[in-house]
């Protein structure tokens, strides 16, 4: 069984004019958020192989949050550039080519293109992924390289307002 965690980036600020989109940080709300939804996470005995993030300051500001809940060391997120504003194909390229030793992946990432994939991905549709939502699905295979094509069950839907 492989576990796909799609998370989106915590509230991010929009204070500073002219900064740079990749440069956003998050904002008061995101930094409340963020290390809530990884508390809750933990608390729900659910435990993950691997914390995989876009480079941009918002999403990896929010993978640090999940990881830190977790034991894991900011060194140790997997950073891909080609999160940052990813499309589903992307998606499921990065996801294609994880290490099967690893069973369950949280991936850190922005919309729109994550709330396309997490609907793509089984019959919850959402219509829009909420900062710092968790979205979840299962598929029953022992190799990555299957998830494309493989049957995937909703597990869960969780974001800071619910």
């Amino acid at each position: 069984m492989k576990r796909v965690l799609m998370i989106r980036h915590a509230k991010s600020s929009w204070a500073l004019t002219g900064q740079e989109d990749f440069e956003r940080p998050l904002n008061d709300r995101g930094h409340r958020d963020a290390p809530m939804m990884a508390e809750r996470l933990r608390k729900s005995d659910l435990q993950i192989d691997a914390f995989i993030s876009s480079p941009a300051n918002r999403a990896l500001t929010t993978a640090v949050y999940f990881a830190k809940e977790y034991g894991v060391h900011k060194k140790d997120i997997d950073q891909r550039k080609e999160l940052y504003h990813a499309m589903p194909a992307v998606f499921f390229e990065l996801i294609d080519k994880l290490d099967d030793s690893i069973k369950t992946a949280a991936i850190f990432s922005h919309n729109p293109g994550i709330t396309a994939f997490v609907n793509m991905l089984s019959q919850a549709q959402i219509d829009n992924m909420p900062t710092c939502a968790v979205f979840a699905v299962k598929a029953d295979i022992k190799h990555w390289k299957d998830f494309r094509d493989a049957v995937k069950d909703f597990w869960f839907f969780d974001y800071p307002k619910s």
